[in-house]
């Protein structure tokens, strides 16, 4: 491995940490900021729907500009747009303007507005990179045929496919169980399970874990088994344990281990089911596979959106209403999953 190819992996890495480490250090921070402003919880989390309507549509607009103006153009403007945002939350008078382990440090040290600081810092050291260690990949040679009309052509093309649509609303609904639990467990908890700040964050780890764990095991199964087969039992075995986990809780079982445990183990199986479905989505669209990245990106995203916002009308800060939409949302994705799959014929052939 060449040092120029290891330097602009690192930095790639780390640019792309940055959106998860801002959501990551917030989270604790939203039972605080609710207080602070004395808001209910449906307001607060209404903060993180705008965060995912903005970070899935800007996608649609990024995607382009990247093949007409150069890779590095969107990045500045990104961060750019990153920082600002973050000092305007850093001042924010009130609710309406405005990494769990990293931010239930900085919320005790220095109060939960110093999370938008060092959010702040983050897209500063971005930028840095970006303009001294990032050298431009696309040349002005083949910038000449993208423009815009390209970029529209292959929106329509797509939003025309039924089968990339489906498997991307698959990934989507699954994604929207994840945002769900994002914005209502700060909440369930901090305060209804009475957790610290810190504790909370290992918690929420422990699900990343699970998650980026068996995504790792991608490759290896879909290369023994094949795509539709792993996509068909990682979604059963999703479905199944989110669905579970809500009828566990509609019972009167109230236990943060239980809930923990039935949670770790569907996004488990989750960790499967998004980069799965994603492949299987993008394989008739490698010719504009930029434009599809962005598109499914974008819908990823606006289902989580919705789903947050859904879920925030009936939010109560306990844990019924928060697995009540993670077991629909996974319930959806089982059904969708059920109807795609019988359309489509084997992906791949199990090995012998």
């Amino acid at each position: 491995m060449s040092p120029k190819f290891l330097r602009i992996a690192v930095v790639l890495g780390l640019l792309s940490a940055i959106g998860p480490f801002a959501i990551d250090m917030y989270l604790p921070a939203l039972p605080t900021i609710g207080e602070s402003f004395a808001a209910d919880i449906g307001a607060v989390q209404l903060s993180l729907t705008l965060f995912f309507v903005s970070f899935g549509a800007f996608q649609l607009i990024f995607g382009p500009i990247s093949d007409m103006y150069g890779r590095k153009l969107p990045l500045y403007l990104g961060l750019v747009l990153f920082a600002i945002g973050g000092i305007g939350c850093a001042f924010a008078p009130d609710i309406a303007t405005l990494a769990p382990l990293t931010g239930s440090l900085v919320i005790t040290l220095a109060g939960w507005r110093a999370v938008f600081w060092v959010v702040t810092a983050a897209a500063v050291v971005g930028l840095v990179m970006i303009a001294t260690l990032l050298p431009e990949t696309r040349p002005r040679n083949l910038r000449a045929g993208s423009g815009i009309a390209s970029a529209l052509a292959g929106y329509r093309l797509l939003l025309g496919d039924a089968n990339f649509l489906a498997l991307s609303f698959i990934g989507g609904f699954g994604i929207a169980s994840f945002f769900v639990y994002l914005a209502n467990s700060p909440f369930v908890l901090i305060e209804h399970f009475g957790l610290t700040p810190s504790v909370y964050s290992v918690f929420f780890s422990i699900n990343a874990v699970a998650f980026i764990g068996m995504s790792q095991l991608t490759g290896m199964l879909s290369e023994r088994f094949g795509l539709k087969r792993v996509v068909w039992v990682a979604v059963t075995g999703y479905a199944t344990t989110m669905v579970a986990l809500f009828a566990v809780m509609a019972t009167g079982v109230d236990r943060l281990d239980v809930m923990a445990a039935l949670l770790f183990v569907g996004y488990g199986f989750l960790g499967l089911v998004i980069p799965t479905t994603s492949v299987l989505a993008m394989e008739e669209h490698g010719e504009i596979a930029g434009t599809a990245s962005a598109l499914m990106g974008t819908l990823h995203f606006a289902t989580g959106a919705v789903a947050i916002a859904v879920i925030g009308l009936f939010a109560d800060g306990t844990v019924l209403p928060m697995v009540a939409g993670i077991g629909t949302c996974a319930l959806i994705t089982f059904i969708l999953a059920q109807v795609t799959l019988r359309q489509r014929q084997a992906i791949e052939v199990p090995a012998e």
